[in-house]
């Protein structure tokens, strides 16, 4: 299946979310739920207000199922994702990966913005892009996220009535998008079951991810990945220069022989690069 990139991007910048159904096949949703299933066994309640100490909450994903990559690589979702992000940087980076089970009598979670982990200014650009995919149907009633729409264009108010929130209807297999600026939280769950989702996020490649990437994922687990997943989770320089590894684009360490000695070599943008050069030739030319 197909989906309209360009609608879906006006409707996030219209609503501050929108539902891209049946994006990904249910089957493969459900092996996933089977791969990860042991880990939400044995995985404790979280512990504090935000988090919820009736849900259950793990990282690093990537390493736990083969079948996450897909969801981190999907091509429209990467391309939203772009759209909204690539304004404001060189290049995207993976924020987090985080899998999620609010069990019965979960209180609903504080209403809050996620772009609010960064102490920047807000309102002039988007910081991320987040990507709910549920492992189990969400609903009202067992917890289904809950965003204010429009809540994105303006971002003084912290909280809004909870009789304004929409729950959209989810079903494993469909992706829910949500700015980093739009007002969200999981819902309170009073049914009798959990409900299971991931949610995936994409943050500008210059900020600190709110998952340390490359701890979750060192050289050793990361030069198993492909080069585009291996660059969205940090092994990738941000021009100019910004992430390298003395002086050299992170993904040096993903080689079987790293060099000991090497030299250090810009990672400039266009302007920049002909900029820097004209002043070295402005240089050799005084210099002659």
């Amino acid at each position: 299946m197909s989906w309209p990139m360009g609608r879906l991007a006006v409707d996030l910048h219209r609503d501050g979310w929108t539902v891209m159904p049946g994006a990904i096949d249910p089957a493969i949703i459900r092996d996933l739920e089977d791969d990860l299933s042991p880990r939400f066994v044995a995985t404790p309640m979280s512990r504090g207000a935000f988090y919820g100490e009736r849900t259950k909450r793990f990282g690093a994903l990537l390493s736990r199922s083969r079948l996450v990559s897909g969801l981190v690589m999907h091509p429209t979702v990467l391309g939203i994702a772009d759209i909204v992000l690539s304004p404001w940087c060189d290049r995207i980076a993976l924020n987090l990966t985080q899998a999620i089970e609010i069990h019965p009598g979960a209180l609903p979670q504080l209403p809050h913005r996620d772009q609010d982990m960064w102490p920047g200014p807000k309102g002039g650009m988007e910081y991320l892009v987040n990507v709910m995919w549920p492992l189990t149907p969400f609903t009202r009633a067992n917890g289904g996220t809950r965003l204010w729409t429009g809540s994105h264009l303006d971002q003084n108010n912290p909280v809004l009535p909870e009789e304004n929130s929409v729950v959209p209807s989810l079903y494993p297999g469909d992706a829910l998008i949500f700015l980093g600026s739009t007002l969200h939280g999981g819902g309170g769950n009073v049914s009798v079951n959990p409900r299971r989702g991931i949610v995936i996020s994409y943050c500008l490649g210059w900020l600190k991810p709110f998952e340390l990437q490359w701890l979750v994922y060192p050289p050793q687990v990361a030069r198993n990945f492909s080069p585009e997943l291996a660059g969205l989770v940090g092994y990738a320089q941000h021009r100019p220069n910004l992430g390298n590894v003395e002086g050299q684009c992170p993904s040096i360490l993903l080689r079987e022989n790293v060099p000991d000695n090497r030299p250090a070599i810009d990672a400039l943008r266009p302007d920049q690069a002909e900029a820097a050069g004209m002043f070295v030739r402005s240089q050799q030319g005084a210099a002659g």
